[in-house]
């Protein structure tokens, strides 16, 4: 019997990493965040990320960030095969979808290539809500990619990564509004709903 494996994304100050916290201690589980500022790759992506006067090619910020998350994959699988629930705050749509944001003519299929085999989430999130509501979020502006325009294009290719015409583990929700308290409970009735709660014998899949 595996733990779930669920992802909350969103855009930046959006709540998740709120909820990914919340979520994880409700069901006594594993949090990862990524990117993991704490590994040797990671230090790079937190430098890149707070540091304007550091640069570095899309290209190669792109490969950092899956290197990240590659970096902390065999954990996050031996932690899924004892039975404990991983709760992920940002993953591989994150990367697809920041990286779009800034040339839209990037290959989508080169752009998720470094992620295939990658364990894919039982459920996956996404937090929608309005700029005005972001701008008012504490922290707001702080890091490089915390500008209104460029989360307006970050938005628009999240919702064309995430098909949920296509893909049924999808859940997009609307959280403009809503209290810390009213988000966690909307996000666990759709937990409740799809019988997530609980450790499964189904296998794990992986992207492809």
């Amino acid at each position: 019997m595996r733990g779930r494996l669920i992802l909350i994304e969103g855009l930046d100050r959006s709540g998740k990493s709120t909820q990914a916290e919340i979520l994880a201690n409700r069901l006594n589980g594993q949090l990862f965040k990524f990117p993991d500022r704490s590994t040797p790759i990671g230090e790079i992506i937190n430098k890149f990320l707070t540091d304007p006067t550091f640069e570095l090619s899309d290209e190669s910020v792109h490969l950092l960030f899956s290197a990240n998350r590659w970096e902390k994959a065999a954990q996050l699988n031996k932690l899924l095969s004892e039975g404990t629930h991983v709760i992920m705050d940002r993953y591989v749509y994150s990367g697809i979808a920041y990286s779009l944001a800034k040339d839209k003519s990037r290959d989508v299929e080169w752009l998720y290539g470094p992620d295939v085999g990658l364990p894919k989430p039982d459920l996956t999130f996404f937090l929608t809500v309005s700029m005005e509501e972001l701008g008012t979020r504490k922290g707001w502006g702080e890091e490089r990619y915390e500008k209104e325009q460029f989360q307006l294009k970050v938005k628009e290719c999240f919702l064309k990564v995430l098909r949920v015409d296509t893909d049924p583990t999808i859940e997009i929700v609307d959280v403009n509004g809503l209290s810390i308290d009213e988000t966690t409970l909307k996000l666990w009735s759709i937990i409740e709903a799809r019988g997530l709660e609980g450790v499964t014998d189904d296998s794990l899949k992986t992207l492809a």
